[in-house]
């Protein structure tokens, strides 16, 4: 049966709702600017490569993509065009010429302004069938541009469909009574979605086009206009967005890329790194739509006063297709040191006939008090929170560890390697590279270890930076196993801040360093590799360092002058093979891994369909896998809170698979170890003890 639905608008939006804008031109001190960036990515960054053809060639594309990410605006005619000075923005930058970054901009104003037009021209009398086979490609980053504008208009028109389907298919799944005005509501998403985009900044022309140049290095390179600084120096902080969250725009939406620790965000435990906010309302206003607006604007929206209500509206960063949303109320609060500090606890594991006593602690952060000494009031410390819980768990003579890294994005330097010490008797930590120096950060030889029995180490694809410094270590030195994901997130570089001159100018931020494991080995990309891999739901998810553009590749240096401690690496064999056969008939991690299947699945599908009835089937069948992963297998309304307030209190969840295995691996490990502990430092004469004796105290 045909299904149609008509909705024809009022005369005033028949009208084309905007006219080409204004072109936008830099101002004359920006060609100082532009000079400056040419002069010092090359002089500081890391990979000390000349500004060349093919750093001209990356910038282009990446700024014709900043602008048009997936080939919808922009005709394969303008490609061509603009491709006469891919090769030459070296040489424009050099000469104090940043007019490309305008020029392009400019063109696509342009040709949105054609695009705007067929959509409110579309949108005026549009009859929705949703009978016919057709489908609609979702992801076109690799998709080529269309040569003719009648091409391009017929993208357009599958793509309001398919936003109109999603938005009447997803009120009859949730049951909605209201009315769903598709076409209105797509004709004001789009006028906002022009009106933002053309809206006169030639500051922020200036920093995408800087930003692509700086990005042609490597992903974490950046101009940071003085409104950009601003951002960047509250993200810094502990307060950022007044909810605990790191935002970026991305398609239109602020991207949530990190969580703090602590943070409303992370209490309420029902957003995740990935998710999108695409609305905000205060307190009990209106729900206002912040798709395509300036993220300044928006995360001032997000920012306010301690105790108010804030609700945002999300979309689940498993759907690519954007047809699911939430509402997740929270309240502003500052971000409260102790919700995250290191917890622990003690379990009792039983094993093949086996009982085990294990440690068990949570480590969200690498967080430290800089500017205070240990004696000083208020000084906190992660790593001396960590042994303050080995303390307790050498009192109660548990016979492992199993230390949870799972998220934890990194933090403070010291801190890591301050953490290491707790476990390994001396030696290097890690190393650190930049363009003119090699050096170690090193525990001193004979460090009285504070806990000597085996250790796990849990991570996952969002264990990035000091996590992947002390995983690493600790698995180098054959002190630790490591478990989780196939590896981890594999950012291994060091980036700095350099001004610029005058304020108006803006900074850099440049990557100047990269981090080496003790073996040699960068963290860079490849990350930390599981010696038994437990994957996660984020090990089938599109992220990690090497799913970055331009991101700096692996390398190897020499290794630094460490010995292994322990034989821990020894145990894997077996430990694998114990964990394979347990997991293989296993029914609860058997279901966890159909749900990774099938949510890596969702995220590398690249069409959908437009026939009513299959689309309807898909996006049931999607919401059901994507609260089941969500909510770690609870299944009432409630699950989300429930886990969160768990963590909290620091209480196991109902349905984490993954820490379950890992507590049976370390039951095994503590069978087949025996009982023996890391062996004492040694107190006679060597290399390190040489090397290092100035050190104590």
């Amino acid at each position: 049966m045909n299904r149609t639905i008509t909705c024809a608008l009022a005369l005033a939006l028949a009208a084309p709702c905007c006219c080409t804008a204004a072109e936008v031109k830099p101002q004359d001190y920006y060609g100082k600017i532009a000079r400056r960036v040419g002069d010092m990515l090359p002089k500081y960054h890391v990979l000390q490569k000349k500004l060349d053809d093919d750093i001209s060639q990356k910038a282009w594309t990446n700024l014709v993509t900043f602008y048009d990410f997936d080939h919808s605006v922009f005709l394969r005619s303008d490609m061509d065009e603009l491709a006469r000075r891919e090769k030459s923005l070296d040489d424009e930058l050099h000469a104090g010429d940043p007019s490309f970054g305008f020029d392009v901009y400019n063109l696509y104003c342009r040709r949105l302004s054609e695009r705007m037009e067929f959509i409110t021209n579309f949108l005026a009398n549009v009859e929705w069938d949703f009978s016919t086979n057709e489908t609609f490609r979702i992801k076109r980053k690799d998709a080529p541009w269309p040569v003719t504008k009648e091409e391009a208009e017929d993208h357009w028109r599958r793509r309001l469909k398919n936003e109109a389907l999603v938005q009447i298919l997803g009120a009859e799944l949730d049951k909605s009574t209201n009315t769903v005005d598709a076409a209105g509501s797509l004709v004001k998403k789009y006028r906002q979605y022009y009106t933002v985009l053309t809206e006169p900044d030639e500051e922020a022309v200036l920093q995408h086009y800087l930003s692509a140049v700086a990005r042609a290095y490597d992903p974490h390179s950046d101009y940071l206009s003085p409104a950009t600084k601003e951002d960047f120096d509250m993200e810094m902080s502990l307060t950022l967005c007044g909810v605990g969250a790191v935002l970026q725009m991305d398609e239109g939406s602020l991207k949530i890329v990190e969580i703090m620790p602590g943070g409303p965000v992370d209490r309420d435990g029902r957003i995740r790194e990935g998710d999108r906010i695409v609305g905000v309302r205060q307190e009990d206003g209106e729900m206002e739509d912040i798709m395509w607006k300036p993220i300044k604007k928006s995360i001032q929206k997000i920012r306010g006063q301690k105790g108010t209500r804030v609700t945002l509206e999300i979309v689940p960063r498993s759907d690519a297709s954007g047809a699911t949303k939430k509402q997740i109320e929270l309240v502003r609060d500052e971000i409260k040191l102790e919700d995250q500090a290191a917890t622990g606890r003690v379990e009792t594991v039983s094993l093949g006939g086996f009982t085990n006593k294990v440690g068990y602690i949570y480590l969200p952060a690498f967080y430290g008090t800089m500017d205070k000494r240990p004696q000083d009031p208020g000084f906190r410390s992660c790593a001396m929170d960590v042994a303050r819980l080995l303390g307790d768990f050498n009192a109660e003579d548990v016979g492992g560890l199993v230390l949870d890294l799972r998220g934890n994005g990194g933090g403070s330097l010291r801190e890591a390697v301050l953490l290491s010490a707790l476990f390994v008797p001396g030696g290097p930590v890690v190393q650190v590279k930049d363009v003119r120096t090699l050096g170690s950060l090193p525990i001193p030889y004979g460090n009285p270890v504070a806990f000597r029995r085996p250790v796990v180490v849990l991570t996952d694809r969002a264990s990035a930076s000091a996590s992947e410094i002390v995983a690493g270590h600790l698995q180098d030195v054959g002190r630790a196993i490591v478990l989780g994901d196939g590896r981890t997130h594999g950012k291994g570089t060091v980036q700095t801040v350099l001004g610029m001159g005058p304020a108006q100018y803006g900074s850099m931020k440049i990557t100047t360093a990269r981090f080496y494991r003790v073996d040699g080995r960068s963290t860079q990309l490849e990350g930390v590799e599981a010696d038994i891999r437990l994957p996660s739901l984020l090990d089938s998810l599109d992220i990690g360092e090497d799913k970055l553009p331009n991101a700096l590749p692996f390398s190897r240096i020499l290794p630094a002058d460490y010995a292994r401690c322990w034989n821990m690496y020894e145990y894997v064999p077996e430990l694998r093979r114990l964990a394979e056969a347990r997991l293989a008939v296993d029914e609860r991690y058997q279901k966890h891994l159909a749900n990774v299947k099938g949510m890596k699945e969702m995220g590398d599908r690249e069409e959908v369909s437009l026939e009513r009835e299959a689309r309807k089937a898909q996006m049931a069948a999607d919401r059901e896998l994507r609260e089941f992963a969500e909510s770690d297998g609870e299944d009432d309304e409630e699950a989300e809170e429930k886990v969160s307030r768990r963590r909290r209190r620091n209480e196991r969840p109902k349905d984490d698979v993954v820490l379950d295995a890992a507590f049976d691996v370390m039951s095994d490990l503590i069978r087949l170890n025996d009982g023996a502990e890391v062996p004492r430092p040694r107190t006679n004469s060597g290399w390190y003890n040489a090397i290092m004796g100035g050190f104590r105290e």
